[in-house]
């Protein structure tokens, strides 16, 4: 069986399931993991790390199916304006992407719900909020909202683990709703990604993502005095740098070539934002999310990530 894994398949598979992208969804998680390890230390019991590593797992795999069922769902366009993806060039055929599919949605639903009632709803919910995105929400002028609410889902999925007295409903919404601004604004931004795009467009999306940044920074109001990183602020004005320009240059010239590369900055940006808003619960150690970067730039390397 061996024989028949070779490394173009490994590689096609990986360009279905956009592998680099994966590390970005693992940052959700990491960022719930440390809000709940600073606000809810009861919930840190024996059982957490194998829980965690299951949200981690979960995390990853459905996020794989969402961009399996991305391309299934958008077959006939591919043929049409991307026939070198896998589907469209038939290195793997829509009914192994089907399997693949519902394959990663099932386990991945399934090691959410191993870890708790709250898990497995959120679980449930992400799943829902993946296909109708997929299938129906993304070609609709709520696209972008509707990917934000995959990413909202899956932040909330990283705090499943947490007590609810001891971190309330409204912080979880305040970390949630931040990434899922940032998305709603990476998505508007990469709606015309393929042609030449509108560059007022463009700035409406980068001041989303720009209002996603100054609700990170409200975080910090979450958690008392002291607990933050001292270096958050300036932080994550460096990481508006980082971002801004890539996104800056796709604005001044929007072709396809610019602003597909603001949009790949945009998305790895995640993961920065994640690791600071993880520095706000746990200082400085938050910052390590950003490890997370080195693999999926790497990755990038080989395997697209729009």
């Amino acid at each position: 069986m061996a024989a028949y894994i070779t490394p173009m398949k490994l590689l096609t598979l990986a360009r279905l399931v956009r592998l680099p992208n994966v590390f970005t969804a693992f940052a959700d998680i990491g960022l719930g993991l440390c809000a709940t390890v600073a606000l809810s230390p009861a919930s840190v019991d024996e059982s957490f790390a194998w829980k965690a590593a299951l949200l981690l797992a979960a995390s990853g795999l459905l996020y794989m199916a969402g961009m399996v069922w991305n391309d299934y769902f958008d077959f006939e366009e591919d043929k049409r304006e991307r026939s070198f993806r896998p589907l469209p060039s038939g290195r793997i055929s829509l009914r192994t992407a089907i399997g693949i599919g519902l394959g990663l949605l099932i386990v991945g639903w399934t090691c959410a719900a191993i870890t708790g009632r709250t898990g497995a709803m959120i679980g449930l919910a992400l799943v829902a909020a993946i296909l109708a995105y997929d299938a129906r929400i993304k070609r609709t002028p709520f696209g972008p909202i509707g990917m934000a609410l995959c990413r909202f889902f899956n932040v909330l999925l990283g705090l499943s683990l947490a007590d609810t007295v001891a971190l309330p409903s409204i912080t979880r919404v305040h970390l949630a709703l931040a990434v899922g601004v940032y998305i709603v604004g990476v998505t508007w931004f990469a709606r015309t990604e393929e042609k030449r795009s509108d560059a007022k467009v463009l700035v409406r999306a980068a001041i989303v993502m720009l209002v996603a940044a100054l609700l990170a920074l409200a975080v910090a109001t979450r958690v008392p005095p002291g607990t933050s990183s001292v270096y958050f602020p300036y932080l994550l004005v460096l990481a508006g740098f980082w971002v801004g320009g890539p996104v800056l240059a796709a604005i001044r010239k929007p072709t396809p070539e610019r602003v597909q590369a603001g949009v790949k900055r945009s998305i790895f940006g995640l993961v920065v934002l994640d690791a600071l808003m993880a520095s706000v619960f746990v200082g400085s150690w938050g910052l390590l999310l950003v490890l997370l970067l080195p693999p999926a730039l790497l990755l990038g390397k080989w395997v697209y990530s729009t």
